[in-house]
């Protein structure tokens, strides 16, 4: 089982997601739960026509984490 990245962010009027190791392979929803489950859809839609054109499939290689950011007052 690959395991791939997936970068949700909340838009105008709801949530995005793409998935930076498969160009192409987004998804969009009114609220977060219904665009996570849509990417997942999205995922598996894409995975599957690149294998039926005969396209590799890419491996996961994005990494996401988390950084710790503390600012300083203004002065």
């Amino acid at each position: 089982m690959k395991q791939y990245a997936v970068v949700i962010e909340r838009t105008g009027n709801g949530f995005g997601a793409h998935v930076p190791d498969l160009p192409g392979c987004i998804a969009a929803g009114d609220t977060r739960e219904e665009t996570e489950q849509l990417i997942r859809e999205a995922v598996v839609l894409h995975l599957k026509a690149m294998q039926d054109d005969g396209d590799p499939i890419p491996e996961p290689t994005t990494a996401v984490e988390y950084v710790p950011v503390q600012l300083e007052p203004a002065a």
